[in-house]
Protein backbone atom coordinates (compact mmCIF):
# COMPACT_ATOMS: atom_id res chain seq x y z
CA UNK A 1 0.00 0.00 0.00
CA UNK A 2 1.19 3.67 -0.91
CA UNK A 3 0.61 5.97 1.57
CA UNK A 4 0.46 10.21 1.05
CA UNK A 5 -0.20 13.23 3.66
CA UNK A 6 -3.35 14.25 3.90
CA UNK A 7 -2.81 18.41 2.94
CA UNK A 8 -0.65 19.48 5.40
CA UNK A 9 -1.93 17.88 8.67
CA UNK A 10 1.05 15.90 8.87
CA UNK A 11 -1.45 12.73 8.54
CA UNK A 12 -0.09 10.21 6.04
CA UNK A 13 -3.04 8.06 4.84
CA UNK A 14 -3.39 5.05 1.84
CA UNK A 15 -4.08 6.08 -1.41
CA UNK A 16 -6.90 3.84 -1.09
CA UNK A 17 -10.20 4.95 1.33
CA UNK A 18 -12.50 2.48 2.24
CA UNK A 19 -16.01 4.15 1.31
CA UNK A 20 -18.15 3.38 3.87
CA UNK A 21 -21.48 3.83 1.84
CA UNK A 22 -21.46 0.10 0.97
CA UNK A 23 -21.52 -0.55 4.45
CA UNK A 24 -25.16 -1.58 5.27
CA UNK A 25 -28.20 -1.72 3.01
CA UNK A 26 -29.20 1.19 1.80
CA UNK A 27 -26.33 1.05 -1.21
CA UNK A 28 -25.10 -1.85 -0.60
CA UNK A 29 -25.93 -5.18 0.47
CA UNK A 30 -23.96 -5.86 3.55
CA UNK A 31 -25.59 -6.98 6.94
CA UNK A 32 -23.04 -6.24 10.04
CA UNK A 33 -20.89 -9.37 10.15
CA UNK A 34 -20.26 -9.07 6.35
CA UNK A 35 -19.78 -5.00 6.78
CA UNK A 36 -16.93 -6.45 9.69
CA UNK A 37 -15.53 -8.77 7.22
CA UNK A 38 -14.73 -5.85 4.25
CA UNK A 39 -13.43 -3.81 6.50
CA UNK A 40 -10.93 -6.20 8.10
CA UNK A 41 -9.91 -6.91 4.69
CA UNK A 42 -9.19 -3.31 3.96
CA UNK A 43 -7.08 -3.15 7.80
CA UNK A 44 -5.02 -6.61 6.42
CA UNK A 45 -4.55 -4.60 2.79
CA UNK A 46 -3.14 -1.60 4.54
CA UNK A 47 -5.36 0.66 4.08
CA UNK A 48 -6.15 3.09 6.79
CA UNK A 49 -8.80 6.00 5.46
CA UNK A 50 -12.06 5.21 6.24
CA UNK A 51 -14.53 7.65 4.88
CA UNK A 52 -18.54 6.90 5.67
CA UNK A 53 -21.33 9.96 6.69
CA UNK A 54 -24.57 10.06 8.43
CA UNK A 55 -26.50 9.76 5.39
CA UNK A 56 -25.19 6.41 4.97
CA UNK A 57 -28.06 4.60 7.49
CA UNK A 58 -26.65 1.81 9.14
CA UNK A 59 -22.73 2.40 7.67
CA UNK A 60 -21.47 4.46 11.08
CA UNK A 61 -22.87 2.00 13.23
CA UNK A 62 -21.54 -0.95 11.44
CA UNK A 63 -18.45 0.50 11.13
CA UNK A 64 -17.87 1.65 14.74
CA UNK A 65 -18.98 -1.89 15.59
CA UNK A 66 -16.06 -3.22 12.93
CA UNK A 67 -13.35 -0.68 14.25
CA UNK A 68 -13.55 -1.79 17.94
CA UNK A 69 -10.19 -2.51 19.21
CA UNK A 70 -9.05 -0.99 15.35
CA UNK A 71 -9.93 2.92 15.99
CA UNK A 72 -6.31 4.07 16.54
CA UNK A 73 -5.12 2.20 13.15
CA UNK A 74 -7.66 4.41 10.83
CA UNK A 75 -7.53 7.89 10.00
CA UNK A 76 -11.61 8.02 10.64
CA UNK A 77 -13.67 10.74 8.34
CA UNK A 78 -17.37 11.16 8.39
CA UNK A 79 -19.86 14.08 6.56
CA UNK A 80 -22.75 16.10 7.74
CA UNK A 81 -25.89 18.20 5.89
CA UNK A 82 -27.94 15.16 4.83
CA UNK A 83 -31.41 15.48 5.84
CA UNK A 84 -32.13 12.65 8.21
CA UNK A 85 -35.27 13.53 10.14
CA UNK A 86 -39.34 14.94 9.29
CA UNK A 87 -38.68 18.29 11.06
CA UNK A 88 -37.55 21.05 9.23
CA UNK A 89 -34.04 21.95 10.88
CA UNK A 90 -32.87 18.02 10.33
CA UNK A 91 -29.98 18.60 7.99
CA UNK A 92 -28.49 21.18 6.37
CA UNK A 93 -25.33 23.28 6.86
CA UNK A 94 -26.36 25.35 10.00
CA UNK A 95 -24.60 25.32 13.35
CA UNK A 96 -27.71 24.28 14.81
CA UNK A 97 -27.82 21.33 13.00
CA UNK A 98 -23.89 20.25 12.94
CA UNK A 99 -24.09 20.48 16.84
CA UNK A 100 -25.93 17.35 16.71
CA UNK A 101 -25.19 15.59 13.88
CA UNK A 102 -21.40 15.13 15.00
CA UNK A 103 -22.68 14.11 18.31
CA UNK A 104 -24.81 11.44 16.79
CA UNK A 105 -21.74 10.44 13.95
CA UNK A 106 -19.69 10.03 17.59
CA UNK A 107 -21.85 7.66 18.89
CA UNK A 108 -22.67 5.44 16.64
CA UNK A 109 -19.23 4.84 15.45
CA UNK A 110 -17.88 4.67 19.05
CA UNK A 111 -15.36 6.86 18.84
CA UNK A 112 -15.04 10.71 21.11
CA UNK A 113 -13.38 12.43 17.75
CA UNK A 114 -13.67 12.32 13.95
CA UNK A 115 -9.89 12.76 12.20
CA UNK A 116 -11.39 14.79 9.88
CA UNK A 117 -15.18 16.00 9.23
CA UNK A 118 -16.37 16.93 6.14
CA UNK A 119 -19.40 19.29 4.86
CA UNK A 120 -20.79 16.70 2.54
CA UNK A 121 -22.35 19.66 0.02
CA UNK A 122 -23.04 22.89 0.00
CA UNK A 123 -26.09 24.58 1.07
CA UNK A 124 -26.43 28.28 -0.79
CA UNK A 125 -29.01 29.42 1.91
CA UNK A 126 -26.65 29.31 4.74
CA UNK A 127 -24.54 32.01 5.37
CA UNK A 128 -20.98 29.94 4.90
CA UNK A 129 -19.22 31.56 8.28
CA UNK A 130 -22.14 29.97 9.97
CA UNK A 131 -21.41 26.63 9.18
CA UNK A 132 -17.45 27.89 9.41
CA UNK A 133 -18.33 28.79 13.41
CA UNK A 134 -19.89 25.62 14.36
CA UNK A 135 -16.96 23.45 12.97
CA UNK A 136 -14.09 25.75 14.68
CA UNK A 137 -16.22 25.13 17.79
CA UNK A 138 -16.29 21.17 17.20
CA UNK A 139 -11.83 21.48 16.31
CA UNK A 140 -11.96 23.47 19.65
CA UNK A 141 -13.84 21.03 21.49
CA UNK A 142 -11.43 18.24 20.34
CA UNK A 143 -14.70 16.28 18.84
CA UNK A 144 -12.91 16.89 15.17
CA UNK A 145 -9.03 17.49 14.42
CA UNK A 146 -9.61 18.68 10.56
CA UNK A 147 -12.53 19.62 8.61
CA UNK A 148 -12.51 19.65 4.32
CA UNK A 149 -15.67 19.86 1.89
CA UNK A 150 -17.21 17.47 -0.16
CA UNK A 151 -18.44 18.30 -3.89
CA UNK A 152 -17.90 21.89 -3.11
CA UNK A 153 -16.79 23.47 -6.23
CA UNK A 154 -13.62 25.53 -6.46
CA UNK A 155 -15.27 29.04 -6.12
CA UNK A 156 -17.35 27.41 -3.15
CA UNK A 157 -13.67 26.61 -1.72
CA UNK A 158 -11.87 29.67 -2.33
CA UNK A 159 -14.88 31.63 -0.49
CA UNK A 160 -14.99 29.26 2.42
CA UNK A 161 -11.10 30.04 2.76
CA UNK A 162 -11.26 33.35 2.06
CA UNK A 163 -14.22 33.57 4.71
CA UNK A 164 -11.97 31.19 7.15
CA UNK A 165 -9.09 33.05 7.18
CA UNK A 166 -10.35 36.42 7.65
CA UNK A 167 -12.36 35.72 10.34
CA UNK A 168 -10.10 32.92 11.84
CA UNK A 169 -12.03 30.43 11.60
CA UNK A 170 -10.99 26.48 10.91
CA UNK A 171 -10.70 25.20 7.57
CA UNK A 172 -7.73 27.28 5.80
CA UNK A 173 -7.35 25.70 3.25
CA UNK A 174 -9.34 22.42 4.09
CA UNK A 175 -6.85 19.50 4.11
CA UNK A 176 -9.44 17.09 1.89
CA UNK A 177 -11.22 18.07 -1.05
CA UNK A 178 -13.49 15.27 -2.02
CA UNK A 179 -14.79 15.52 -5.43
CA UNK A 180 -15.87 13.57 -8.34
CA UNK A 181 -13.07 11.98 -10.29
CA UNK A 182 -13.77 9.16 -12.60
CA UNK A 183 -12.14 7.34 -15.65
CA UNK A 184 -15.80 8.24 -17.31
CA UNK A 185 -14.88 11.83 -16.27
CA UNK A 186 -10.89 12.24 -15.19
CA UNK A 187 -11.00 16.00 -14.52
CA UNK A 188 -11.60 17.07 -10.88
CA UNK A 189 -14.20 20.16 -10.60
CA UNK A 190 -12.62 21.39 -6.94
CA UNK A 191 -9.49 21.43 -4.98
CA UNK A 192 -7.75 24.43 -6.19
CA UNK A 193 -5.27 24.60 -3.68
CA UNK A 194 -1.94 22.79 -3.78
CA UNK A 195 -1.97 22.85 0.11
CA UNK A 196 -5.14 20.39 0.26
CA UNK A 197 -5.72 17.00 -1.24
CA UNK A 198 -7.93 16.30 -3.51
CA UNK A 199 -9.50 12.71 -3.69
CA UNK A 200 -12.03 10.62 -6.15
CA UNK A 201 -15.38 9.57 -5.25
CA UNK A 202 -17.13 6.83 -7.20
CA UNK A 203 -13.50 6.16 -9.32
CA UNK A 204 -14.77 3.36 -11.21
CA UNK A 205 -17.66 5.50 -12.34
CA UNK A 206 -20.03 2.61 -11.39
CA UNK A 207 -21.49 4.25 -7.86
CA UNK A 208 -23.52 3.02 -6.20
CA UNK A 209 -25.25 -0.29 -7.49
CA UNK A 210 -22.41 -2.13 -9.02
CA UNK A 211 -19.46 -1.28 -6.71
CA UNK A 212 -21.01 -3.05 -3.93
CA UNK A 213 -19.04 -5.84 -2.42
CA UNK A 214 -21.38 -9.26 -2.46
CA UNK A 215 -20.21 -11.86 0.13
CA UNK A 216 -18.35 -15.02 -1.38
CA UNK A 217 -17.83 -13.26 -4.37
CA UNK A 218 -14.46 -13.43 -6.44
CA UNK A 219 -12.60 -9.82 -6.69
CA UNK A 220 -11.51 -9.25 -10.15
CA UNK A 221 -14.57 -10.81 -11.33
CA UNK A 222 -16.77 -7.56 -11.94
Amino acid sequence: MQYRLLGRTGISVSTLCLGGGVLGTRWGNLDVEDSARVVHAALDAGINFVDTADAYEESEVYLGKALRGHRDDVVLTSKVNNRLGTGVNDGGNSKRWIKRAVENSLRRLQTDHLDLYQVHRPEPNTDIDETLSALTDLVREGKVLHIGTSTFSGAEIVEAEWVADRRGRAGSPPPRCRTRCSIAAPRPRSCPRPRSTASASSPSARWPAECSPTPGRVAGTR
